[in-house]
C-alpha cells in the first residue's frame, strides 16, 4: 500500500499539471484531527475544475492515480434508478486500487464549491491557484458531535423502537427472515443506536463524535455496555435472544438519558411491548414443534 504522503504527492502532481484543476481540498476522515489515524481511510478528495464535461467523457484519467481494482459511479447508479444528478455541476468516482488505497474524488465547478465549501467542518485546503477557495476555520469535528435530543426526538426514538418490534416479532413468526431481520436491523436498532449516541453525548459532554453509524462505539461506551451492544447482533438462529438483549439495553440507556433532561420515559410502551414479544416467542416455539412433530 502507498503511504499516505505518497498518494498526497501524487494528487497534487495530477492537480498541478492539468490547467483545467483550478484547486483541491480534502474531506472526511483524512481532514478530522480528533481521531487516531490509520492506513485505510479514504482519501476524500475534491477538484475544483473549470468544467466537468471532459472529465467524464473520456475517463481514462483517472488511471493516473494508480493500478485500479473496481471504480463505482454513484452520480451514474442515481440516474439509473431516477434520482437526480447533474453532471455538468459536479460527478464523483469512488476508486480502490489494487494496493489497498481508496480515493473518492469528486470534481465540481467553482460554482458548486462556493455552495458547499464551507459547509462541512472537516475540510482542509490542499491547492488553490487562483485564491478561490474561501477562508475557514481550522479542520475540526465539530460538525459531526452528537447533539443533544429534544423532547419530541427522545420521545419519537423510544416509541419507533418499541412499536416496530411488533413487526420483527411477526416476520419470525411467520417465517420471513428478510423482513424481520431488515426491520429489526434498519429499523429498531437504529433506534437504539440514537440512544446510544445520547448516552454518549452525555458522558463526553457532546464533545465527541462517534463516526458514522456508529463505528467508534467501541471507544466510547463501557465494556459492559459494548458487549451488550455486541450481542444485540444475531444470526436467524438466535434473533430472539438478540432482541430481548437489545430491549434491556435500551431500556437502561434510554431511562438514564430521559432521566439526564428532564423526560419521562414510557415505562407502558416497554411493559406491553415485552409483555407481546413474550406471547410471540412462545408461540413461535408452539408452532415450529408443531411442524417437527408434522414432518
Amino acid at each position: 500500500m502507498r503511504p499516505e504522503q505518497e498518494m498526497y504527492d501524487l494528487i497534487l502532481q495530477i492537480a498541478k499539471k492539468d490547467e483545467r484543476i483550478r484547486a483541491v481540498y480534502i474531506n472526511g476522515s483524512r481532514a478530522n484531527p480528533n481521531i487516531k489515524k490509520d492506513k485505510y481511510q479514504d482519501f476524500d478528495i475534491v477538484f475544483v475544475v473549470t468544467e466537468t464535461d471532459s472529465f467524464i467523457n473520456d475517463k481514462g484519467w483517472i488511471k493516473l492515480f494508480g493500478d485500479i481494482a473496481m471504480v463505482q459511479e454513484p452520480d451514474s447508479n442515481d440516474l439509473a434508478w431516477g434520482q437526480k444528478a447533474d453532471y455538468s455541476r459536479s460527478y464523483a468516482w469512488l476508486i480502490l486500487f489494487k494496493d489497498g488505497n481508496r480515493i473518492d474524488l469528486t470534481i465540481q465547478t467553482k460554482e458548486v464549491m462556493g455552495e458547499l465549501y464551507t459547509i462541512d467542518s472537516l475540510t482542509v485546503p490542499l491547492l488553490d491557484k487562483d485564491n478561490i477557495l474561501p477562508s475557514i476555520p481550522q479542520s475540526n469535528d465539530k460538525g459531526y458531535r452528537i447533539k443533544k435530543p429534544t423532547q419530541a426526538q427522545y420521545d419519537g426514538c423510544c416509541n419507533e423502537f418499541w412499536w416496530c418490534l411488533n413487526n420483527v416479532a411477526k416476520g419470525i413468526v411467520r417465517d420471513q427472515l428478510s423482513y424481520a431481520m431488515r426491520m429489526y436491523n434498519e429499523i429498531v436498532h437504529v433506534e437504539l443506536d440514537k440512544m446510544l449516541e445520547w448516552h454518549i453525548g452525555i458522558n463526553t459532554d457532546f464533545s465527541v463524535s462517534v463516526g458514522m453509524w456508529g463505528k467508534y462505539f467501541k471507544q466510547y461506551l463501557s465494556p459492559d455496555l459494548y458487549e451488550s451492544y455486541v450481542n444485540t447482533y444475531s444470526n436467524w438462529e438466535n434473533i430472539w435472544d438478540a432482541i430481548f438483549i437489545a430491549c434491556e439495553l435500551f431500556r437502561i440507556v434510554s431511562s438514564e438519558v430521559g432521566k439526564h433532561f428532564g423526560y419521562v420515559y414510557n415505562h407502558s410502551d416497554d411493559d406491553n411491548m415485552m409483555l407481546y414479544l413474550d406471547r410471540m416467542k412462545n408461540l413461535e416455539n408452539i408452532e415450529f414443534s408443531s411442524l417437527r412433530r408434522m414432518k
